[in-house]
């Protein structure tokens, strides 16, 4: 639970610095750390919500489901301790490509469905992250596009 000293970003990574020593966060985390923050929009992560985050890891990122778990929980853990992560790895997050924007937006809507209730907070929450981590509101759109063009079945 080392206090931050020091951030910056290299390539891909947000390296942090702590009186316990160097830490490094990678998109994989910052991916993790964004639907644990959105599906806690609610107050509480509910067992849906968490199997869909255990899956959309494990298919983005062909993790083995314990893979995906352990990188969730360390995401939890993590914020948890250093609650000025969010605030870094938001940094992280500007410096993506497009396309992972949009994959980011896509899972976590799909968090947000995967309940089956439409709550106020998360969407909230949503719009905090995307905003924090600099995704448009046209890559946003694009993204909702998709969710209902995976979802809608033709009537």
């Amino acid at each position: 639970m080392g206090e931050i000293l020091d951030s910056r970003l290299e390539g891909s990574k947000l390296i942090i610095e702590t009186v316990d020593g160097v830490e490094e966060y990678d998109s994989q985390f910052l991916v993790a750390a964004l639907l644990v923050y959105i599906a806690r929009g609610s107050g509480q992560i509910e067992s849906e919500e968490s199997a869909k985050m255990i899956d959309l890891i494990e298919q983005k990122y062909q993790m083995q489901s314990s893979e995906s778990l352990e990188l969730i929980t360390h995401a939890m853990t993590e914020m948890a301790d250093k609650p000025e992560l969010g605030a870094l790895l938001a940094d992280l997050g500007k410096a993506l490509p497009d396309t992972e924007k949009e994959d980011i937006a896509l899972m976590a809507l799909k968090v947000i469905a995967a309940d089956g209730q439409r709550e106020y907070a998360e969407m909230e929450q949503f719009n905090r992250a995307m905003e924090a981590i600099g995704i448009s509101a046209e890559i946003v759109h694009r993204a909702f596009d998709q969710y209902f063009s995976e979802t809608m079945t033709d009537l």
